[in-house]
Formats: C-alpha cells, structure tokens, sequence
C-alpha cells in the first residue's frame, strides 16, 4: 500500500524577476511589476508530499519529526526573511521565480530524503498563484 504524507511550511522572502543582459524597460515588459529595482515580497505557502509504503514496525511512512526538522534547515532557515537575489546561493544566477524556487526546494530536500520516497513540492506565491514540482 503506498499513500502520501504531507507537511506544511511558510516563509517570507523578497526577489526580483529579471535578466541582467535586458535594461528596465525589457524586463518590465516581461516581468510587470516583478522586476521592481528595489525589489517586492511574498508570503509563501510550502506544501512538502512524501509518498511510499507504511513501515511495518512503526507504523510510520516517515516521521514527520524529521520532515518538519529537514524542511526548517532546507527551506525556512535559508530563505525566510530574506532577498532571494541577494542571499540564497541558489539564486545568484537562476531568476527566482515560483517555478525556479520550488524545483530549488525540491531538489534540497530529494538529497536529503531516503531514495524509497518519492516527493512532491506545492509553492503558493500568492493563494491564487502556485506551482506543484515532483521531480519528472
């Protein structure tokens, strides 16, 4: 029997959509109101999936413990509050837009769950604006 676990998460951060290569008026064609120089904020709604089979001694698919453990020091620990252009690694040369951050939260967190488990990442940028990564 496989079934899907899921934990919640929420972080706030600030980003620019934009290409350095394109002048202002490129990137606001393109981007609108996201490629504000100073930059704007989201309040992000995290939905991390891990899918798989029960274990048998536990009763447990995983435990969310450790899920909620590994999302903070992956996601919220390096992202929230902060300028996703300006501060994250990941996103000094990758335009963090919804897309782009959740296939970011998506591959962090696949290096640091066991390989049995498939797992999914739904990112609300806004509660009407939001993306679903599973890997494929």
């Amino acid at each position: 029997m496989s079934l899907t676990v899921y934990r919640k998460a929420h972080f706030n951060a600030a980003h620019r959509l934009y290409r350095k290569e394109w002048d202002d008026a490129k990137n606001y064609e393109v981007f609108g109101k996201c490629s504000n120089p100073l930059y704007h904020g989201h309040n992000y709604e995290l939905e991390v999936g891990v899918s798989g089979t029960i274990d048998d001694e536990t009763g447990f698919l995983i435990d969310l413990k450790i899920l909620k453990e590994l999302i903070e020091t992956e996601v919220e620990i390096p992202f929230d509050h902060k300028n996703l252009n300006e501060e994250v690694p990941e996103f000094k040369t990758l335009n963090p837009t919804v897309e782009n951050i959740a296939i970011v939260i998506w591959n962090k967190l696949r290096a640091k769950l066991a390989k049995h488990y498939d797992i999914s990442v739904k990112l609300y940028e806004t509660p009407r604006n939001f993306v679903v990564y599973t890997g494929k």
